[in-house]
């Protein structure tokens, strides 16, 4: 891919678009004449006050609720311009969400693989309401991804996966969206399942840092599901091949994952950048949702409250500072995950008459 970083113009105060096609300028796509696009990036940054220097990029607000819209406005336009009619992705459920919604309003026929029983409610609804073709696997995500990457040629179809480089040219603008923000931060903590958004971040950072804009780069922090961690596990091993995990199991769907596709990439952004791999249990990640949604009033799916058990846990070690400015991307809404929002405490009260109604609130009003 040839990318003429010395020609590109990165004047950002100068464009007037907003989001992932205000950086179409750092975006290699030459010609294209019609964008398929629905406003996606351009996505809230907020700082949570009581835990110092931290900040929550919110890629939930994205028009589909996840990070996966990014990409997607990329590749489906490229897509499109190449003549496809048809597209292809496996998926956990955000690619599924995205990659249908994105292909039919650019007129094109969503076909998914996706694993029997392992995708989160919402997300499947999303893909059966944006008129996908599904193909239930009864096997896991790395077994859907196969048939994708083997048979995607042989039937002309256009593949949305992340081992679609175009795609994650798009979800690298989160990078040029932060440092314009708020510059360089110290860290930049996410969840990791098939690799490619870690490497797409780093990528963005990389190129702010090689076109002048920037004269410094963050710290990437990859956060994984003990039961599917094979990025940390090969981190942590220091080794050069990747140590998989046969069988990945973890409520964050999203990262269930246990032989990622851009796990060289993955792990050349942290070993590049001096970052950290490490792993939460799904009691963290459970605890971390909830305590993002009740103390900040932000919704977060499991995978995404990853980033901030990360957060938490490296805080407790030590390997973090409250002062150190730290930019946690949360990936997707917790819209996502109905399940997982009901399995909180709950606080609702059934009453039989109106009197009764009206005496409940009182108390509770005390």
């Amino acid at each position: 891919m040839d990318i003429r970083l010395e020609r590109v113009n990165m004047e950002f105060k100068t464009t007037k678009n907003r989001g992932v096609w205000r950086y179409e300028s750092i975006l290699p796509l030459k010609g294209v004449k019609e964008r398929i696009t629905m406003g996606e990036g351009a996505t809230p940054l907020v700082r949570l006050s009581k835990e110092g220097n931290c900040y929550i990029k919110h890629e939930g607000m994205n028009p589909t609720g996840s990070f996966k819209d990014r990409g997607m406005t990329v590749a489906v336009t490229l897509a499109k311009h190449l003549g496809y009619r048809k597209t292809i992705a496996a998926s956990t459920g955000n690619t599924a969400a995205s990659a249908s919604a994105y292909s039919s309003r650019a007129a094109m026929i969503p076909i998914l693989i996706l694993p029997k029983g392992k995708v989160a409610l919402g997300k499947l609804a999303q893909s059966i309401f944006y008129g996908a073709r599904i193909i239930e696997l009864p096997a896991n995500f790395d077994e859907a991804m196969k048939i994708v990457r083997s048979e995607y040629d042989k039937i002309n179809v256009y593949p949305l996966n992340s081992f679609n480089s175009w795609r994650l040219e798009g979800q690298k603008t989160i990078a040029f969206e932060i440092f314009e923000e708020i510059g360089i931060p110290d860290f930049i903590i996410l969840p990791v399942g098939n690799g490619g958004n870690i490497s797409a971040i780093w990528k963005g950072f990389m190129e702010l840092l090689q076109l002048g804009a920037s004269d410094s780069l963050p710290r990437m922090v990859a956060v994984q599901a003990e039961g599917a961690s094979p990025i940390v596990d090969t981190i942590e091993n220091k080794s050069n091949s990747l140590i998989t995990k046969e069988r990945p199991e973890t409520m964050a769907t999203a990262i269930n994952i246990g032989n990622p596709v851009n796990w060289k990439r993955a792990i050349s952004a942290i070993r590049e950048s001096r970052g950290i791999a490490i792993k939460v249990s799904d009691l963290e990640i459970r605890l971390a949702q909830q305590e993002l949604a009740m103390k900040y009033g932000i919704g977060a799916e499991p995978a995404s409250a990853s980033s901030y058990a990360g957060y938490k846990k490296l805080l407790e070690i030590g390997k973090i500072s409250k002062r150190d400015i730290s930019v946690l991307i949360l990936t997707g809404n917790s819209l996502k995950d109905p399940d997982s929002m009901l399995s909180v405490e709950k606080h609702i009260y059934t009453v039989s008459e109106f009197t009764e109604a009206l005496r409940l609130l009182q108390r509770l009003g005390e």
